[in-house]
């Protein structure tokens, strides 16, 4: 992909984000569109996103693949990690080389490296003061993360961050602490119905999720939906 095919894909992704500024638009469609798009666009192997809920728990939302995800979960104990700091501080955290962390965040190091991944560049969900998550790419090879790619990537994570809390972050807290604990409680249900295909398809649980996500699509229906109807034996793919 050609530098200018590059800037008019991310072009074209904040005119996907934009437009998710609608009543009723699908928030885990939104995040794993984030991932995804960020993971092709920027300089990034896979990329996930951590949301905080109401009392500020941080759990996983969205991934390009499972084992970003099981990466981002291992932060998620006392050791913590680059990924929850860029949370907690609101600040960009890169690191270059996560084999050179030594004795910072031993558990996030190893399950990185474990993992395949040499680097880890996080920037946050934030509207105004608020920081809600964080937008989080991996590379399977060291190296800083380009001047361009950072700027986009906080970009991309500012659009989805306004296109999740709109302006009930100004006007009403509790509305915001609903919806994104209704999100962290639909990545539940997901969760479960990627199980199931995953196991009745005798398909990767990646691949689960693509099928989940393509018939929601096809027949213009949320993905929490489908994957509830999966989860209680109404649907079967």
């Amino acid at each position: 992909m050609t530098v200018n095919e590059r800037e008019a894909e991310i072009i074209r992704t904040f005119a996907t984000l934009a437009d998710s500024l609608v009543a009723g638009f699908d928030a885990v469609d939104l995040l794993q569109l984030l991932v995804e798009r960020s993971a092709a666009l920027l300089d990034a192997t896979d990329a996930g996103i951590l949301l905080a809920d109401g009392t500020g728990r941080l759990e996983v939302v969205a991934a390009t693949d499972e084992r970003s995800q099981l990466v981002e979960l291992m932060q998620l104990g006392h050791d913590g990690g680059p990924c929850v700091e860029c949370f907690t501080s609101g600040v960009p955290i890169s690191i270059p080389d996560i084999s050179a962390l030594h004795d910072r965040w031993p558990l996030f190091r190893n399950a990185a490296v474990a993992q395949g991944f040499h680097a880890l560049h996080a920037v946050p969900l934030r509207l105004r003061e608020k920081t809600i998550g964080s937008l989080n790419l991996f590379g399977d090879q060291p190296g800083e993360l380009g001047e361009f790619d950072l700027v986009a990537a906080q970009a991309l994570a500012d659009v989805a961050t306004i296109s999740i809390l709109q302006e009930r972050a100004v006007r009403e807290s509790d509305l915001i602490a609903e919806q994104l604990e209704r999100a962290l409680d639909s990545r539940v249900i997901i969760e479960q119905a990627k199980g199931v295909v995953a196991y009745v398809s005798q398909v990767p649980v990646d691949e689960a999720f693509r099928m989940i996500r393509a018939y929601a699509r096809d027949h213009q229906r949320g993905i929490v939906d489908v994957s509830s109807d999966i989860v209680q034996r109404q649907l079967s793919l």
